[in-house]
């Protein structure tokens, strides 16, 4: 099971313009949004860490948006 529900990932798919959502289609898309949140929050933890903080910040998570 993962960490995001369901319901956003069918909203968010209905919203770009699809008139209906599969489950399938629901759970593909959270699972390829949580694979890209883990690897910013990798990089966002390592710039946290380079810095000498063991809190991440809101500057740490949209520099490692931009890399």
């Amino acid at each position: 099971m993962g960490e995001i529900p369901l319901a956003p990932m069918k909203r968010i798919i209905k919203n770009a313009g699809a008139p209906r959502v599969s489950e399938d289609a629901a759970e593909a898309m959270r699972e390829v949004l949580e694979d890209i949140a883990l690897d910013l929050a990798r990089k966002a933890a390592q710039l946290s860490k380079h810095a000498g903080r063991k809190t991440v910040t809101k500057d740490d998570i949209k520099l490692a948006a931009r890399e």
